[in-house]
């Protein structure tokens, strides 16, 4: 099996990657953020956030607004801990079930990933990049947020040292030039 790390900024086209390079290998991608926001739908972690962060955090379904629960959390560091430390035993579980399956290939994709136990356990590292301008307009147009939430999300981001990836793909958003990176990263990954 091997396990291929994407990361990145929000927005700088990781997931894209992710996803196409995973189809191409027949493996499987791994969305860790998906399981992040699955582990708030959980009702006893539900419980505890609003015990903590209030019951504001609630939709009219009773559900974990994510909008509301990111005004709190990012930008504080304190808050995003106590966040990450009531998700994190149910991420990690899903995240160890999926290894288990021993898929010949499998791309976990997490902009917080170097961050995680997950990261050593990578076979190749990637990083992704693009220009920060173009990056947080596609940012505001995609997730339809204001400029002060995008701050707010961005302060609780990585700066990641390129010294630590074994690639870095510097993202233009044209078709053609993230088909090349995705045909090198294939033939890498096959071909060790």
């Amino acid at each position: 099996m091997k396990l291929i790390g994407i990361t990145g900024k929000t927005g700088t086209g990781k997931s894209t990657i992710a996803t196409i390079l995973a189809q191409k290998l027949g493996g499987q991608y791994v969305d860790i953020d998906k399981i992040g926001h699955q582990a708030t739908s959980d009702p006893i972690i539900t419980k505890k956030l609003c015990d903590i962060f209030g019951n504001e955090l609630l939709d009219a379904n009773g559900t974990i607004n994510r909008k509301k629960l990111g005004n709190i959390v990012f930008g504080d560091t304190n808050k995003m801990q106590i966040l990450t430390d009531i998700t994190w035993e149910y991420m990690e579980h899903k995240l160890d079930y999926i290894l288990l399956q021993k898929q010949q290939f499998s791309i976990f994709d997490w902009a917080l990933l170097p961050k995680v136990k997950y990261w050593d356990m990578c076979d190749m590292k990637i990083l992704i990049v693009s220009d920060d301008i173009v990056r947080r307009k596609r940012i505001l147009e995609r997730d339809h947020i204001s400029e002060e939430y995008l701050e707010k999300r961005e302060s609780a981001t990585l700066d990641y040292s390129k010294l630590t990836f074994d690639f870095t793909f510097d993202n233009d958003y044209t078709k053609e030039t993230m088909d090349s990176f995705i045909e090198i990263m294939y033939d890498k990954i096959t071909k060790e």
